[in-house]
């Protein structure tokens, strides 16, 4: 496992509500056992990465809160770094697509705090010879251009990694309209979420922090309920978060691809008992948190298989595997679910969606962008039964 130069591993305090002196008290507790933000330096540059999804207000709770994202500026500030905010929603990187989401979001609160809003809408390619499975990629310039970068992710549940936290949020460095390719790329969760874990590896986050103040559960990750957990989390490591937000959300490692991958290089442990993590952070806990899908860990997956093997687990796996299914009566026609399959998988008939499901990957990208959430998730009768003997 990765070495940390702090004996905590995971912090997490609570925060009630998105009010801006309660959010820079919670910030500075939940950083103080992690060495609070003794790295940053005066002159530094700091990049945010924050997640806007999409066209959403902060009350929709599929993003990275502004008055969090404020408070947090204003630590660095203090310290005397120049801060820059920005993501790459799904969409064109283009700055008056980026202005749109800026507004819709609340961003614009954090000008007043003294961040800048990315407006660099740059995009380059790079090598990463150390990465197992993208050993080529495209990313969003602004991330190089800076000293250190703050994961701040949001706490949602997700139709194809289970959870949305510090990991996936690092796919924001791909731009947006490329997103689609990567998805396509890899269709497979195991290598999808690979992919994932080397985009972290590269970017090298200093700091991972989630926004779980006010979280979201079931169709997630920006149509699902707000549901209020009440708390702030954060680590040096992306996963080690990840693996203690999955704990809270009542989700284990092998529920969270993500998770898995990171397990498969060493970079946390088996269980989140194995963990360092903030006294008492138990009574956060949500065990009736409404996800998505359902456990992987029951797909009896093993790659070292042999033939025999492989094609049960095929078997199995296209017996039990979610997939996306348009609820036609909310359906608006708005084609945007066609637009976005990276597959080609869906077509628009009188005005309503029909899916090849021998095409569909299942990257839920249809779900994920759904601008009135009418696309689902939906799980087969026998991954419930399943779920249910399990």
């Amino acid at each position: 496992m990765e070495n940390n130069d702090h004996p905590l591993d995971v912090s997490v305090v609570a925060c009630e509500k998105y009010e801006p002196q309660q959010a820079k008290a919670a910030l500075l507790e939940l950083l103080a056992p992690l060495g609070g933000l003794s790295f940053v330096k005066p002159g530094d540059r700091v990049v945010i990465k924050a997640n806007l999804i999409t066209f959403l207000k902060p009350d929709k709770a599929a993003t990275t809160h502004p008055v969090l994202l404020s408070a947090l500026t204003e630590l660095l500030v203090e310290r005397g770094a120049s801060v820059v905010i920005g993501d790459s929603p799904g969409g064109p990187f283009s700055l008056p697509y980026l202005k749109r989401v800026y507004a819709a979001t609340g961003l614009n609160d954090c000008e007043k705090a003294g961040a800048t809003l990315n407006q660099n809408t740059e995009i380059r390619e790079t090598d990463f010879a150390e990465a197992k499975v993208m050993k080529h990629f495209t990313y969003t310039a602004y991330l190089k251009d800076c000293d250190h970068i703050i994961d701040f992710c949001k706490l949602k549940t997700h139709g194809m990694m289970g959870l949305t936290g510090g990991c996936k949020n690092m796919f924001g460095a791909i731009p947006g309209t490329d997103k689609p390719e990567y998805h396509y790329r890899y269709p497979n969760p195991t290598d999808f979420s690979r992919m994932l874990v080397d985009i972290n590896a590269y970017f090298k986050p200093t700091l991972s922090i989630c926004d779980g103040v006010m979280a979201m559960e079931g169709n997630g990750p920006s149509q699902g309920k707000p549901r209020k957990m009440g708390l702030l989390a954060a680590s040096r490591s992306p996963h080690k978060l990840d693996l203690v937000l999955a704990a809270l959300i009542h989700m284990s490692r092998e529920d969270v691809p993500t998770l898995a991958a990171a397990y498969e290089r060493g970079l946390i442990p088996s269980t989140v008992e194995e963990l360092s993590v903030s006294e008492g952070w138990e009574r956060f806990i949500c065990a009736d948190f409404e996800t998505i899908g359902m456990k992987r860990g029951i797909l009896f997956t093993d790659e070292n298989a042999g033939l025999k093997g492989r094609i049960r687990a095929s078997i199995m796996k296209a017996a039990v595997q979610p997939r996306p299914r348009p609820k036609v009566e909310d359906c608006i026609g708005c084609g945007e679910c066609a637009k976005v399959c990276p597959a080609k998988a869906i077509t628009m008939v009188e005005k309503k969606p029909s899916i090849d499901y021998k095409k569909c990957i299942r990257c839920f990208c249809c779900q994920e962008f759904c601008p009135i959430g009418a696309m689902k998730v939906k799980r087969t009768a026998l991954s419930r039964l399943m779920e249910k003997i399990r």
